[in-house]
């Protein structure tokens, strides 16, 4: 009997519809040529979701989000809070609910270089090459959740940071774990010569790394791997970090990469998933046809592997993309002058090649022509 797999889709503000749709059929055409069965849910987050009922995470959309095996997350965001501080209810709080609720604890975000690309980023090719890291980024905890408030009448303001051994602990074993299949190098990021939370931090990297003697443990200061990622990208294998450092860091490094258009990411617990593209919810380009879809297709791909175990399918995603910039086509956001325009797609045009890469290559393998 196939277990049918239900993933819910949350296309959330700007260019997430626009992306989220190649990412769904992404997942229908995996499901086509390997001989499986996805269903879908579609549900409201961020922007849409507070326009629709005034919340930006519908009570809705997590009782859907708790029954489903994965879920698909487009970009929340929009102008009209960036340009109003004082707003109460804001996309993002949609964001951070769904990530508390459902314990998604840890963000893994890979950075990896493809090679066609390595013109697309600020930095020098002989930098860049060979460059493939993982981050984990801790997710519930931090100056992101812990106590806000404005005193003196509103003229002062307090964010608090936040963390106890055990949040620590189940992030850093995911970590360790993760290094152990890879390069065995783990780089921890904290800020432990100022703040006391970082101290607690370093102190459980401390503890749990003799359970690990496999993997080498080196101690970083945030601002010191702030510009070894520019200076010396490949010297890094598994970084892990907390909440508010993981979120400047691995967008910094979004440059190895080239941009944030091509970058993936998974955040989990001990339950359900959720995969997203890591840039933002772009609205000075939403609806214009020329959003980068390959970080959501890459996401996919994420959640193939993880939520499915299904690494064969997963790779074959990762291969489709790497053909078809092997191939010369970008989008806008990541071709260079040279680029001939014939070759600079629009979203749905890039979508449809990684597609047509995915059915070829099964086409192959099963004689199937």
């Amino acid at each position: 009997m196939i277990h049918k797999r239900k993933i819910i889709i949350l296309p959330g503000d700007g260019i997430g519809p626009e992306v989220t749709q190649w990412g769904r059929r992404t997942i229908e055409t995996i499901g086509e040529c390997y001989g499986h069965l996805f269903e879908f849910e579609e549900a409201l987050i961020g922007h849409s979701a507070i326009q629709a009922t005034g919340n930006p995470l519908p009570d809705e959309t997590l009782a859907a989000c708790r029954k489903a095996d994965a879920i698909l997350l487009g970009a929340v965001g929009d102008p009209m809070y960036d340009n109003n501080p004082k707003l109460k209810v804001r996309p993002e709080q949609g964001l951070l609910k769904i990530r508390k609720e459902l314990g998604l604890y840890a963000n893994l975000r890979p950075i990896k270089i493809f090679d066609e690309l390595a013109h697309a980023s600020s930095l020098k090719p002989e930098v860049l090459q060979g460059s493939d890291i993982l981050f984990f980024r801790e997710l519930t905890g931090g100056i992101y959740f812990g106590p806000q408030e404005r005193i003196a009448e509103g003229d002062v303001a307090i964010s608090t940071m936040i963390y106890s051994k055990d949040e620590v602990r189940r992030i850093a074993v995911k970590a360790f774990e993760a290094a152990r299949t890879r390069r065995k190098i783990l780089h921890s990021v904290d800020k432990a010569n100022v703040l006391e939370a970082s101290r607690l931090w370093r102190e459980v990297i401390q503890e749990i790394s003799p359970e690990y003697p496999d993997v080498t443990v080196h101690h970083m200061f945030v601002d010191n791997a702030a510009m070894q990622l520019i200076k010396n990208p490949k010297q890094f294998d598994v970084i892990v970090t907390e909440n508010m450092f993981g979120d400047i860091l691995t967008d910094e490094a979004s440059q190895i990469a080239g941009s944030l258009g091509m970058l993936a990411s998974a955040s989990v617990g001990d339950q359900v998933g959720l995969y997203e593209p890591i840039h933002g919810s772009a609205p000075d380009i939403a609806g214009k046809g020329i959003a980068n879809p390959l970080a959501t297709i890459l996401s996919v791909a994420l959640m193939l592997d993880i939520a499915f175990g299904m690494k064969r399918e997963s790779e074959a995603v990762i291969e489709a993309v790497d053909t078809v910039l092997k191939k010369g086509f970008r989008t806008g956001d990541i071709a260079d002058p040279g680029t001939p325009k014939e070759r600079i797609l629009g979203t749905d045009a890039m979508g449809q090649k990684v597609l047509n890469e995915i059915q070829m290559a099964v086409s192959l393998v099963t004689g199937d022509r």
